[in-house]
């Protein structure tokens, strides 16, 4: 148990967390992070928006939800948005969860996007979504050690707390952190939306707020906060360069000792195959052959494959895009196909790669099967009864489905870049067994992937070598424990800078 010395008050922002909302790994790890942060002993409170369409969706599998009372009004570029707050429990947890209502902002189908397009009011939703954090802590009078922002969404935050709360009575001592789950996504808006943040216009220059003529909320965040993490150490290396930086390379450089890479864990409670629900049958590392093999013929036998056990079985589940590396499927499939295996997709993306994929599954009945769409279920039992999973990413921060494939005794084949460079050691020879977890390449063509997924076939045929490298893989450690420590630090390094910059005056 911490001592009060050591016992942080953590408030942890971000745009969505499991069980409440959920598009990506960022709610896997704001929730599983939290949890964690409160096993260790701190006082974690979570700031969400209340997407009350898809609570109610799913409000069977969610904790009792009640209204605080509180309410408050922010001037969004003159118009006033009254805004309310409910409350909850992260179930498992003393983890207090506060929902921000806003019917016109948060009352919508989707937490992002329709028909592949962004909402127009994007920016306006979460930068009064950021303003409402700062004034929950203020009325709640949560008085935070740290604020904890997670991408675009919250980026605005930073800037506020360095600027206008920076002396404001409850936020002395307040230290800000920012994690970059993905680059790719900044939050660039055109500068006319600059009133929205409320902060003052001399703000809005390549420093701080401004990125080739925009407002660049993800920038905000960084330039303003008193850390910055992300997730795993390759990719901290790699958005320093002008490939991975996706125009902020020069800010990341400038601030590059005040960024850490912390490779994100995975919650063992949820993926574990000795416990899990969501597969016909659990198993560990002693009976893996029994139980994989009744998980391979529910999968097969699920998606119309037949039930064969003399086959190499690939999985992928995936947002279906050439960043996740299905051009490079594509362009080799035919290829893969030849041999004698079977794959199955799972993922929703590009209407034109779920398509090719869909075409894909014609031409091959016996071999491929895909389905469109997410379902958590399936998404599972791919990862249980497959024999080894495709990851052959163009960028990949940190990555999650390599983590669940190795606790699941599923090689991972993967591209070395960002968190797959950091999780999967590659089997590049027989002598390199007793480190080996996976199969990595480096150059993104379909010739490469092609000939990993080949080195992967021949693998498998040899049952020694390819027990030991399951085994290897399941033997490693995911849980959040080690991630949460390293996040422990990261926030008593802001605290310090935050002093040094608080006599200051922050900015």
């Amino acid at each position: 148990m911490k001592t009060a010395s050591d016992r942080l008050r953590i408030v942890l922002a971000a745009s969505e967390s499991v069980p409440f909302s959920k598009t990506g790994g960022l709610a896997d790890v704001v929730g599983a992070l939290a949890k964690t942060l409160d096993q260790h002993g701190h006082e974690v409170v979570m700031i969400l928006p209340d997407y009350h369409f898809l609570r109610q969706a799913s409000v069977a599998h969610l904790p009792p939800i009640a209204e605080s009372g509180l309410r408050f009004s922010i001037s969004m570029n003159g118009r006033v948005m009254m805004g309310y707050v409910n409350w909850t429990i992260l179930p498992g947890t003393n983890v207090r969860v506060l929902l921000v209502r806003q019917p016109e902002y948060f009352d919508r189908k989707h937490l992002y996007q329709e028909h592949g397009h962004g909402y127009v009011d994007n920016c306006e939703r979460f930068c009064f979504f950021s303003r409402a954090v700062l004034e929950i802590c203020r009325q709640m009078v949560l008085r935070p050690d740290v604020i904890h922002c997670n991408d675009w969404q919250t980026g605005l935050i930073p800037g506020l707390l360095g600027t206008q709360y920076a002396q404001r009575s409850g936020f002395e001592k307040t230290a800000s952190v920012m994690t970059l789950h993905n680059m790719a996504y900044q939050g660039r808006f055109w500068h006319l939306d600059m009133p929205l943040t409320n902060m003052d216009w001399r703000y809005f220059n390549y420093h701080y707020m401004e990125s080739w003529g925009d407002l660049n909320l993800l920038k905000t965040g960084i330039a303003f906060a008193d850390q910055i993490t992300t997730v795993s150490p390759t990719y901290a290396r790699e958005i320093c360069l002008p490939e991975g930086g996706f125009g902020l390379e020069a800010l990341l450089k400038h601030r590059h000792e005040d960024l850490v890479g912390i490779l994100n864990g995975i919650d063992d409670s949820v993926w574990n195959p000795e416990t899990d629900h969501l597969i016909p049958a659990r198993y560990s590392i002693k009976s893996l052959e029994h139980g994989k093999g009744i998980c391979r013929s529910t999968l097969q036998r699920r998606l119309g494959l037949p039930e064969r056990q003399d086959v190499p079985l690939f999985g992928m589940v995936s947002r279906m895009t050439d960043q996740k590396g299905l051009d490079l499927i594509m362009a080799s499939a035919d290829r893969l196909l030849l041999q004698d295996i079977q794959v199955v997709f799972l993922g929703t993306g590009d209407p034109t790669t779920e398509n090719a994929l869909r075409l894909l599954a014609q031409k091959y009945p016996q071999k491929v099967a895909v389905e469109i769409g997410f379902d958590d279920g399936l998404a599972h039992q791919i990862e249980a009864g497959a024999d080894s999973f495709w990851m052959p990413s163009r960028f990949e921060p940190c990555g999650l489905n390599q983590m669940y494939s190795l606790r699941y005794g599923t090689v991972p084949i993967v591209r070395r870049v960002g968190g797959l460079a950091d999780s999967v050691n590659n089997l590049d020879h027989p002598d390199s067994i007793d480190h080996a977890t996976g199969f990595v390449f480096s150059d993104y063509t379909p010739d490469a992937f092609a000939e990993t997924v080949e080195r992967a076939i021949t693998c498998w045929h040899n049952p020694q070598l390819w027990k030991q490298l399951v085994a290897n893989g399941m033997a490693r450690d995911w849980s959040w424990g080690r991630s949460a420590a390293e996040y422990e630090n990261v926030y008593r390094k802001a605290l310090q800078r935050m002093s040094g910059r608080f006599a200051e005056g922050r900015v």
